[in-house]
């Protein structure tokens, strides 16, 4: 007998397809809603928008209150403020008494020069300065002795006019008694009278004399004079041709040879001065107008920072570049070489209490003038003014509150568009 297969059925419920029907639909209709909901925002932002851009390609930046030190930040080089070069003061041959780097102190003797004509020059100035003061003290002995014998005169023309006056008054008594003749008592009287006449003129050619000797002695002495300035001043010449150190330093370069022939005012050596070194930078042409003698500086080193000031500006740009000198303070580095490299920062200005923001190329792609600021998710292109800039900072006076944020870095894919979605 043939066995069925009933024991291995089994009763199935069967389902109503009213209900499977509307289950598909529905399940679709929850995800397309939802996919408007994501969908319907960023669709109205992108149509509100005139364009888009990643926000991986950009660099924003929060507009803060805070004080805006304007300053410049340049590459120094140290220098000696005080480096003097010695001159050759005569042409001859230089004999250096000292080599690069030595340590000198002021007044030192750092090389001579040989130069036979002109001592030669000087050993005649003082022969002739000496043969003038030999004359001028002859001169001096003669107006003496010229002196001496104007006075004899005088005086012996003295003695004859009181003789004459004796004879005078011994005639008028023997006159009176009847001893003389008038004719006698008139030539007594008639001596007497040459007598004044010649102390008169022995006066007078004694002051002639005295004036005359005086002159003569005068042109001799100053005669003596010049000669004397002559020979001092080519002593002092001669004595220049020893170069002394003007300065306590050191020797920098030795620009002539040793025992080399050298022309007058050929450069010999250089001397360093390492206890007055500045800093010279240069500084960009645009910051020219900004730079003034006296404002502050930080010198970076390598063991910290250091203050000091301007010391001097160049009038002069040279190419786009003006150069200028910054004095170290009290406190300044140790160690420091002529040449050396230094950061240097120039303080020009603060602002306090001013809305400031990282600088980043939007200053220069919208002439300080516009800015993106952004909204959500938009970046709107918005009117600005700024002020004052400094090397990572920019004042901003209208157009923007604390708080904003601004699109600092890649707004050039914007292309000049007034609202960019960011995605």
């Amino acid at each position: 007998m043939i066995r069925d297969t009933s024991a291995q059925d089994r009763v199935m419920k069967v389902e109503s397809r009213r209900g499977r029907r509307w289950l598909v639909p529905g399940l679709a209709a929850v995800g397309a809603i939802a996919v408007l909901a994501v969908l319907v925002p960023v669709a109205a932002r992108l149509f509100s928008a005139d364009s888009a851009a990643s926000m991986s390609g950009l660099r924003i930046a929060e507009v803060k209150r805070g004080t805006l030190v304007r300053d410049v930040s340049v590459q120094g080089r140290v220098v000696a403020a005080v480096s003097p070069t010695l001159y050759a003061a005569s042409a001859g041959t230089v004999t250096l008494a000292v080599q690069a780097g030595d340590k000198v102190k002021k007044g030192d003797v750092l090389a001579e020069i040989a130069s036979p004509e002109l001592s030669n020059r000087l050993q005649q100035e003082q022969a002739t300065r000496e043969s003038l003061e030999i004359e001028v003290q002859r001169a001096s002995l003669d107006h003496r002795k010229q002196q001496l014998a104007a006075k004899k005169l005088l005086d012996q023309a003295r003695v004859d006019r009181q003789t004459a006056q004796r004879e005078v008054e011994r005639t008028e008594k023997a006159f009176k008694a009847g001893a003389m003749s008038e004719i006698e008592l008139l030539r007594r009287q008639d001596a007497l009278a040459k007598a004044e006449i010649d102390v008169a003129n022995a006066e007078a050619d004694m002051q002639l004399d005295i004036e005359a000797l005086a002159f003569e002695l005068k042109s001799k002495r100053l005669a003596l004079d010049r000669q004397r300035l002559l020979a001092a001043d080519l002593e002092r010449q001669v004595d220049e041709l020893k170069l002394r150190s003007p300065v306590d330093g050191q020797v920098g370069q030795l620009i002539a040879q040793q025992r080399a022939a050298i022309a007058l005012n050929a450069p010999i050596l250089t001397v360093v001065d390492l206890s007055a070194l500045e800093i010279e930078v240069q500084v960009p042409e645009t910051f020219a107008h900004d730079l003034a003698i006296g404002m502050p500086a930080e010198i970076q080193d390598s063991s910290g920072k250091y203050p000091g000031e301007i010391s001097a500006v160049s009038p002069e740009v040279i190419d786009g570049q003006v150069t200028g000198r910054i004095r170290l303070g009290d406190n300044k580095p140790a160690g420091l070489r002529q040449n050396q490299r230094l950061t240097t920062r120039i303080l020009m200005d603060e602002h306090p209490d001013t809305l400031i923001v990282e600088r980043g190329p939007f200053v220069d792609t919208g002439a300080g003038r516009v800015a993106y600021i952004v909204r959500g998710d938009v970046a709107e292109r918005t009117p600005i003014q700024i002020g004052a800039t400094s090397l990572n900072a920019v004042e901003i006076l209208a157009g923007v509150k604390e708080g904003d944020r601004i699109v600092i870095s890649g707004t050039d894919r914007f292309n000049g568009v007034q609202r960019v979605a960011l995605n």
